[in-house]
């Protein structure tokens, strides 16, 4: 079974993931990574706690390799070189501000270890 994990400390992400376990039908487990078996998925708390992560059923780390055709047509969509230009710096400036998102809450912001890597060591 295909999994896609996300951060459930977080508000925004938890109702992102609700919408899209929702309007996605597929046969993927849905899950917040603080209740999944991270080693059984080959994933690091530091992955998780950086990005959402797609695990297919085969182990690939790809959404074309879903079983879902909801989930197979996003990862086709950001095989496209314009709309792969945008998504990824879109969905980093999401994380990075997740915790001033509407439902978003302190507990949503990036661990400053991670943000320090990801971007740089903070001026203040």
């Amino acid at each position: 079974m295909s999994t896609f994990v996300y951060d459930g400390d977080c508000a925004f992400c938890t109702r992102c993931a609700e919408f899209i376990e929702r309007r996605i039908p597929t046969g993927a487990r849905v899950v917040p990574w603080q209740f999944a078996d991270l080693d059984r998925l080959g994933l690091t708390e530091a992955e998780c706690e950086e990005a959402v992560q797609w695990v297919g059923a085969d182990g690939s780390r790809a959404l074309l390799a879903s079983s879902g055709r909801g989930w197979r047509i996003a990862g086709a969509g950001l095989r496209i070189p314009p709309v792969r230009a945008v998504a990824w710096p879109v969905y980093r400036w999401v994380a990075r501000n997740r915790h001033r998102m509407p439902g978003g809450t302190a507990a949503c912001s990036l661990p400053q270890e991670t943000r320090d890597r990801l971007y740089g060591p903070s001026s203040g």
